[in-house]
């Protein structure tokens, strides 16, 4: 639905004064992700993180539209009616995506692969469709058209062929993931960076407010609009490359006048999900919904109408 810019930095000076800090890296979900994590026994932290990033691997593998024979490829395989029983993971992923699309009135839809097929050539340039082949991919759009049981953990499709893509999402939950796992290493100081997009911070150095954090303008990288002091919540951004488009799935049109958003919330999932579904509803939308969810906050980065841009604050935030 958006491009991911990298507006979300951990103040990489903090490092140099934190002691026991060990910073590790791995190329995963087309981007790099970076673990911090703060422990006297270096190798041991060591084996940690190895350890959570075979789990990024394991949940790339499950995740990835990309990969043939990952669980989310044999769902836009899958024709109607049909059972596919999925991975404890994929299920859980996609139970959140359903909740999430209830949430917002349908904004966040990891169904969305016909739609943007028809809107977006191979260059992600803006197309027209007709309305015959719009109305073709409404009807193989939206999560009402997946049936989930909980029993047998399997997947059933309303309407076939369904395209579903996890890149709102699949970030955010491979981080909150990689917490859980660390968490059951015994770590309890660590920050995980997904592709400077989605971050999550539990615990806090010591003799600090938590993990500094910046959250920049993607239009001007040197433009700090907020400062950040995480400590057992994530941030993440979403915004636009120059000439792209938003789709909104609800109306299967493509929207305007958005440039970024960030959200912080209680788990990486849903702040991930979140900065996504938020670039597409309105002002009205995303205040009722951080007044809904006290514990979510946001930034939302949009044209003025005069050439410029205006960025609003929600939530704790305002």
């Amino acid at each position: 639905m958006t491009q991911p810019q990298s507006d979300i930095s951990f103040v990489s000076s903090s490092l140099d004064s934190i002691p026991d800090a060990h910073l590790f890296s791995h190329n995963a979900m087309a981007t790099v992700f970076e673990v911090i994590i703060i422990h006297g026994d270096s190798r041991y932290v060591q084996q940690a993180a190895w350890a959570a990033f075979d789990e990024l691997d394991k949940l790339e593998r499950q995740l990835s539209r990309f990969i043939e024979n990952s669980d989310v490829s044999r769902v836009n395989n899958l024709a109607a009616g049909l059972p596919l029983q999925l991975s404890l993971e994929a299920f859980e992923c996609l139970k959140l995506c359903c909740y999430l699309y209830d949430q917002t009135g349908g904004a966040f839809d990891v169904t969305v692969g016909s739609l943007m097929g028809c809107w977006l050539d191979e260059d992600k340039a803006i197309q027209c469709p007709s309305e015959e082949q719009l109305n073709i991919v409404r009807q193989r759009t939206g999560l009402h058209l997946i049936e989930l049981d909980e029993v047998e953990h399997t997947i059933s499709l309303l309407a076939s062929p369904v395209q579903i893509d996890l890149g709102g999402i699949g970030k955010g939950y491979a981080i909150d993931k990689m917490a859980e796992l660390l968490n059951d290493w015994g770590i309890d100081t660590a920050l995980i960076n997904g592709g400077c997009s989605s971050v999550f911070a539990f615990g806090k150095p010591i003799d600090t407010k938590g993990w500094h954090l910046t959250l920049s303008n993607p239009a001007n990288q040197k433009q700090v609009l907020n400062h950040l002091y995480l400590q057992d919540r994530s941030v993440s951004g979403s915004g636009l490359l120059k000439g792209r488009h938003i789709i909104d799935p609800r109306t299967a049109r493509p929207v305007a006048g958005k440039r970024a958003a960030w959200v912080c919330a209680p788990t990486a999932a849903v702040a991930d999900a979140l900065s996504t579904a938020f670039m597409i509803m309105s002002p009205e939308q995303v205040s009722e919904y951080c007044s809904n969810h006290p514990e979510t906050f946001a930034m939302v980065a949009a044209e003025d109408g005069n050439g410029g841009e205006k960025v609003e604050r929600y939530g704790l935030w305002e």
